[in-house]
């Protein structure tokens, strides 16, 4: 087989002292995905290891990759990705994909902190309150996206303006406004759930904006999206990249 020494070296750092089975029954695809997605694609910018890895793992719930959320959240840790950061993105991911798609991930990501011998439940990072989320979710949203979303809970039709006060109080009150990720690593991890789950474009293009408005800016976004093409593939990668030029062209 001519996987590379490169991507020896890094699945090792991976997944220390650990064989793949396929590499007995599937060797010539193993060969052409490490070589790809663990040298070439690695190799491809400067993106550190540990903000390389919170990506997958947002991009792995956004896809529904159980199995390979299991194998990269252990790799995770190797890279220093903490157990308080991986839980916030796992509850993150809650507004943006739905209990329904993230209560398998939250059973994983339990499991695996476990088997590692981390106690449950980890330190608490909630900084709001029932009385406060929904003024310091505002507060959050522009922080982000600017002062227009100042009074944003307040807008649209009658009907309809509870979802975005529950936007502001839910989304961002309860989730954005907790510890253990800043604002920047929450847009980076925003965008990659939405980018892997697809079919949310506008959301996508509005995200990658504030995400250049925080700092990430669109080099950033372009490494983010490179680094996580392998676990989603071509498809959804180049639907995010245009979202990402289209929203520099308003920056």
């Amino acid at each position: 087989m001519a996987i590379t020494e490169n991507a020896k070296a890094y699945h090792e750092k991976m997944f220390p002292g650990y064989e793949s089975k396929f590499l007995e029954t599937d060797p010539e695809f193993i060969e052409r995905f490490d070589n790809f997605a663990f040298d070439e694609v690695v190799g491809q910018d400067d993106l550190d290891d540990k903000t390389r890895f919170m990506a997958i793992l947002a991009t792995l719930l956004g896809c529904q990759g159980m199995d390979e959320f299991r194998a990269m959240m252990s790799a995770a840790l190797n890279f220093g990705v903490t157990p308080v950061e991986i839980k916030e993105i796992v509850y993150q991911a809650v507004a943006y994909l739905g209990i329904g798609r993230v209560f398998p991930f939250l059973k994983i990501t339990n499991e695996v902190l476990t088997e590692k011998g981390i106690e449950l439940p980890l330190p608490s990072q909630a900084t709001t309150t029932t009385e406060n989320r929904r003024e310091a979710g505002s507060q959050a949203q522009v922080d982000i996206f600017g002062e227009g979303m100042r009074d944003f809970w307040k807008s649209g039709p009658e009907e309809s303006r509870h979802i975005n006060l529950w936007l502001a109080a839910n989304c961002f009150g309860d989730y954005y406004t907790r510890g253990g990720l800043d604002y920047q690593q929450r847009e980076m991890i925003t965008f990659c759930f939405l980018a892997a789950q697809g079919g949310c474009e506008p959301q996508l293009t509005s995200h990658a904006a504030a995400n250049m408005r925080i700092g990430n800016d669109k080099g950033f976004l372009i490494k983010v999206i490179s680094q996580c093409l392998p676990f989603i593939g071509y498809p959804r990668s180049l639907n995010a990249l245009r979202c990402v030029n289209e929203a520099a062209k308003g920056i």
